[in-house]
């Protein structure tokens, strides 16, 4: 039997969410409709889902926040694709920061959500062969640096907590998953954020440069992330699986 994506919408407003669920079942979308975040955890707790529409602006436990708890969790790797009545590009940038896979502004259409939904989706399966964040290792080991992939905390050589954003730990899940291999823009932009790059899209290089600074590597000589001119950028310390859950 083929798979029906299943669509889980969290959003307070009972007119948008309704009119959001039966559109997308009337275009064959499995579709699920939660009012709030203690809804959204009850719901997940119970049921899988493909991806998730999230409002921003709800009372209580907000999208931001709700977005940055489902990225810390065993649902880390579900799109999620974030709503807001604002117009502002600081909610777009923090949403992303928190692991949002895209953006829309309310008042939307309903065609438009199911294409950026449809887009997300596939995206999110057009990753290359091979190229996945692995979950198997709870503590990774590369030159004077340890990431605890459970509590998601990077630590320096003298046990210091490094703090990263949510988009800069996935960038480096990334490389320490795939060391020594060059990897190019579009599929960095792939693993991290579900997304295809466009030709203006700098936001990797951005990325990876804030990376570096956390890592204390020079962009000048980089000794943890190079860049391959015309390529992409490559991981080029060794990495260490120091210890597999039970």
């Amino acid at each position: 039997m083929d798979h029906v994506d299943h669509i889980l919408v969290v959003d307070d407003d009972r007119e948008i969410r309704e009119l959001v669920g039966n559109y997308l079942k009337k275009n064959g979308l499995r579709t699920s409709i939660v009012a709030d975040g203690r809804q959204m955890r009850a719901f997940l707790e119970q049921n899988s889902v493909d991806l998730i529409v999230l409002d921003i602006m709800m009372p209580g436990d907000d999208g931001l926040l709700l977005c940055r708890e489902l990225r810390a969790g065993k649902h880390r790797n579900t799109p999620v694709l974030m709503l807001t009545a604002r117009n502002d590009e600081t909610d777009r940038i923090i949403g992303l920061e928190m692991g949002a896979d895209d953006y829309l502004t309310k008042p939307f259409s309903a065609r438009e959500l199911l294409a950026r939904i449809n887009a997300v989706l596939r995206r999110t399966r057009m990753l290359p062969p091979n190229l996945t964040i692995s979950e198997s290792s709870r503590l990774i080991a590369f030159g004077p640096w340890r990431l605890d992939t459970t509590a998601r905390h990077l630590l320096d050589a003298e046990g210091t907590l490094v703090a990263l954003s949510g988009a800069e730990y996935r960038l480096l899940r990334v490389f320490l998953d795939h060391p020594q291999r060059v990897l190019s823009r579009e599929q960095l932009l792939n693993l991290t954020q579900g997304r295809e790059a466009d030709i203006f899209d700098r936001s990797i290089d951005l990325l990876v440069s804030r990376l570096r600074q956390r890592l204390g590597d020079d962009a000048r000589e980089p000794t943890c992330i190079k860049t391959v001119r015309s390529e992409g950028y490559v991981f080029s310390l060794p990495v260490q699986l120091l210890e597999s859950p039970a």
